[in-house]
């Protein structure tokens, strides 16, 4: 016990004592409140049962429910407009941060008001779109202004061909200036003295960006594409709010996952609901993973080829300075 307390007293062991109780702390709530509920929710799934009353063990049959249901097929078909609306906003994105990226006139203004939607909240956002798309009112009358004729125009949340993308249109004005932001950081990162050499070498911007600025921000366009990606999987705000529940076929997954789970009582449905949606949004990832590895496979081919070819100049150089000595 002597030697304990005096290894807790010495500066090497206060310093453990500190690394492990600022690790045990965060590891503990990350297991409180993410792993265990998530064990419990993997439990769920393989029962029949509601929040409260009696839970009934039906292994495997909740998962089966779940392909069998017309409705979380329809609920997973309406992800692909997410989808779209993703590549969409990232497109946009990445096009506006290149722009920013070369420099313009008042460009910390734009900036920030392309950065601003994404600070407010969802909810908020939803009721500012229910307004904005209805009948006559924000949208209508700025097409009006424009010279469309009003009757002609369709109505945005009521008709199911259009009223999805109207949906998906509030999720790329509130998210892509995030991805902008995050695109402008990893531009600015890359060495200026690249662009001074191609320009020297007469490259033209269009050059610049695709070979010197998308190489070099490729990981954080890949984490760009997986975030987008798998939000889209997981859209929720829009459809329920500005939809009230997701009314008129707007229903995405996790709208309808919410409906069986608390209007209808069916937990362990849900909970089979939420465990199938994780494997789709872990597939997809590694799909991306291994679309941008081809993507960018030359351009790391080329990186490694340029490596070695430092490192041999450097060999050389290093057993000509070795050389000179030794003649000294």
């Amino acid at each position: 016990m002597g030697k304990i307390h005096k290894w807790l007293r010495s500066r090497q062991g206060q310093q453990a004592v500190v690394i492990i109780t600022f690790s045990i702390i965060p590891l503990l709530l990350l297991f409180v409140f993410t792993y265990f509920p998530f064990a419990e929710m993997f439990k769920f799934s393989f029962y029949d049962m509601k929040y409260v009353g009696e839970r009934k063990f039906v292994g495997l049959k909740n998962y089966i429910t779940v392909f069998q249901r017309d409705d979380c097929f329809r609920a997973l078909w309406l992800s692909l407009y997410y989808m779209g609306g993703a590549v969409i906003q990232l497109a946009l994105a990445l096009y506006l941060a290149t722009v920013f990226c070369f420099g313009i006139k008042g460009g910390d203004f734009f900036k920030g008001c392309m950065f601003f939607p994404y600070l407010i909240n969802g909810i908020a956002i939803g009721f500012i779109f229910k307004f904005f798309y209805t009948r006559g009112f924000v949208l209508d009358t700025v097409l009006g202004w424009l010279g469309f004729d009003l009757e002609n125009l369709p109505y945005w949340l009521k008709d199911t061909s259009i009223n999805n993308v109207s949906l998906v249109a509030t999720s790329v004005w509130k998210y892509f200036g995030q991805n902008m932001v995050l695109f402008i950081g990893a531009m600015m990162s890359v060495d200026s003295s690249l662009y001074e050499a191609a320009q020297l070498d007469g490259a033209n911007k269009w050059q610049q960006f695709r070979y010197i600025m998308l190489p070099s921000i490729k990981t954080i366009v890949m984490l760009n594409l997986i975030m987008s990606i798998t939000g889209s999987l997981s859209a929720f705000e829009p459809p329920y709010v500005i939809m009230s529940g997701g009314g008129n076929g707007t229903a995405t997954y996790f709208v309808k996952m919410h409906e069986i789970a608390h209007t209808n009582q069916k937990v362990g449905l849900a909970s089979a609901m939420a465990i199938v949606l994780l494997l789709i949004i872990f597939v997809v990832t590694i799909l991306q993973k291994l679309f941008f590895a081809y993507v960018f496979k030359d351009a790391e081919d080329e990186d490694k080829n340029a490596g070695k070819k430092r490192e041999k100049q450097l060999a050389k150089a290093m057993k000509k300075q070795k050389a000179r000595e030794g003649r000294a």
